[in-house]
């Protein structure tokens, strides 16, 4: 795998951290949806999933012990040292989803163990994708009822669209230049 090397700032957008690639760092990716990271910033080891920004880019969420071992925050600029791979991390499941699938018959259980660490992105990221609590209700109570008739991934939104309710605006990632 090829690495790519290249400067990225901080920036701030309500209570996350994130950077945005440059351009020619996400054209050098296999996507322009979610693509699998492992890398370093500012010499700081991580793994993850970039997302993408609805702009052809990229953009990832950077935690507080990522900042504080890495040394940085919003407003700084790292090194960023990046490589795809096709080893997925596990996503953070929501906790409604979490509780829906341990209510869910062993079949649904068996199929959400089965499927990839990418697939489960996915339900994730589409459980995610909304900021209105019903709706959100709705989509755990559709994931599960897909995966009940054997569905093993969401099915109808654009893989490319910045879909993080707090950071996006009609699928783009908001509040920071291109």
């Amino acid at each position: 795998m090829t690495t790519i090397r290249f400067d990225v700032t901080l920036y701030r957008i309500d209570d996350w951290t994130i950077f945005r690639l440059p351009q020619e760092g996400s054209r050098k990716l296999p996507s322009r949806g979610q693509v699998a990271v492992q890398g370093t910033i500012n010499g700081h080891d991580f793994q993850t999933v970039l997302e993408p920004d609805g702009h052809s880019g990229h953009w990832m969420k950077v935690d507080q012990k990522l900042q504080r071992s890495a040394g940085i925050t919003a407003g700084d600029t790292a090194t960023l040292e990046i490589q795809s791979t096709k080893d997925w991390p596990e996503p953070r499941v929501p906790k409604d989803l979490e509780t829906a699938l341990a209510a869910a018959p062993q079949k649904i259980q068996d199929i959400w163990r089965d499927i990839t660490p990418m697939a489960r992105w996915e339900w994730v990221r589409w459980v995610n994708a909304t900021r209105n609590p019903d709706t959100r209700k709705r989509r755990v109570e559709v994931s599960i009822s897909k995966m009940n008739s054997g569905k093993r991934r969401p099915c109808c939104f654009d893989l490319a669209a910045c879909t993080d309710p707090n950071l996006s605006r009609s699928g783009r990632l908001a509040g920071i230049g291109q």
